[in-house]
């Protein structure tokens, strides 16, 4: 067993012993790593692992918790979300994304590259639409993580908070077609490629390029969706 294995199995097993029950907090970093007899690095890349599994969830500045992110949303980013529209929110994904993803390809740690692999080959991995979202999303913000700025991942949370409402879940990207699932995933491909070879330009012109393919697909998905309705609105009106 490798240093990583031995790590997310540690990690595992406090776990589920009892110690640490749903939505308690684990103990800090340094402490996880001598109890667990692990480098930090293996330690960070088991946390990555078990995160995007949905076993447990971080917060900056406040530690990593046992179970899954807590669904809570605060007043203000709910109000936020009642006056967002469809084109804001793709705005200003186009406007930050692509901006992480350069930033990303100058500071990802080999870590960071491992982890953004691992990702790429769950999301690839994935033939329904429920399973490619949650690792489509945790993708992204991996991307937002590797560029090392605590800022750049509060931002991405913000605007997936925003995608997570249940007003927009019709909008979230949909791959129902083989094709479809295809073509994202050589978008990201191209994305981590870029990210991993340390090529910021390659790696926003990537991100810009996935994110165009994305709000043209939502998009047209809105309009579908509001000629399909328009004749139960004429027929109550």
């Amino acid at each position: 067993m490798n240093s990583r294995e031995q790590a997310i199995q540690g990690l595992i097993a406090l776990m589920n012993g009892g110690r640490y029950p749903s939505g308690s907090q684990l103990p800090p970093e340094r402490e996880l790593m001598l109890e667990l007899g692990v480098s930090r690095r293996a330690l960070r890349y088991a946390l990555e692992m078990l995160e995007a599994e949905g076993r447990l969830w971080r917060h900056v500045g406040k530690g990593t918790f046992v179970g899954t992110r807590p669904p809570g949303r605060e007043l203000g980013m709910s109000l936020v979300t009642a006056s967002t529209s469809p084109a804001e929110l793709m705005d200003v994904s186009l406007w930050t994304e692509p901006a992480f993803a350069r930033v990303a390809a100058l500071r990802a740690s080999r870590m960071d590259i491992d982890n953004l692999r691992y990702l790429l080959a769950r999301s690839t991995a994935a033939r329904d639409p429920v399973t490619w979202d949650i690792w489509d999303v945790r993708l992204h913000r991996a991307i937002a993580e590797a560029t090392h700025n605590a800022l750049a991942t509060a931002v991405f949370d913000s605007l997936n908070a925003v995608r997570d409402e249940g007003a927009w879940r019709h909008l979230r990207s949909d791959p129902t077609t083989s094709g479809r699932f295809e073509e994202l995933s050589a978008h990201h491909r191209e994305i981590v490629e870029a990210i991993a070879g340390h090529n910021p330009p390659a790696a926003e012109a990537a991100m810009r390029r996935h994110l165009h393919s994305v709000q043209h697909a939502l998009l047209l998905f809105d309009e579908e969706d509001a000629v399909s309705a328009s004749p139960f609105q004429e027929a109550i009106s």
